[in-house]
């Protein structure tokens, strides 16, 4: 039995929501990591967790299928 979308776990954390927000801005690994003060590998772990998460291969397809899923807005 499915639960209701409003009881499940949010799709994303919310560091990898700003990543995200971020890279959709065109932003390069190394400025998201200095605007987050974070280190570059971070955020590559960010961004690879998201994609397995959607199981993407790619940030291209993970921006658009988090689009698609209404989790990211460009």
């Amino acid at each position: 039995m499915k639960q209701n979308d409003q009881s499940q776990k949010p799709l994303l954390t919310n560091r990898e929501r700003e990543v995200f927000e971020l890279l959709v801005q065109d932003k390069t690994t190394r400025e998201i990591a200095q605007q987050l003060f974070i280190s570059e590998k971070t955020v590559r772990n960010h961004i690879s967790n998201v994609m397995q998460k959607l199981n993407v291969k790619g940030r291209s397809q993970a921006v658009v299928e988090l689009v698609r899923l209404g989790e990211l807005q460009i």
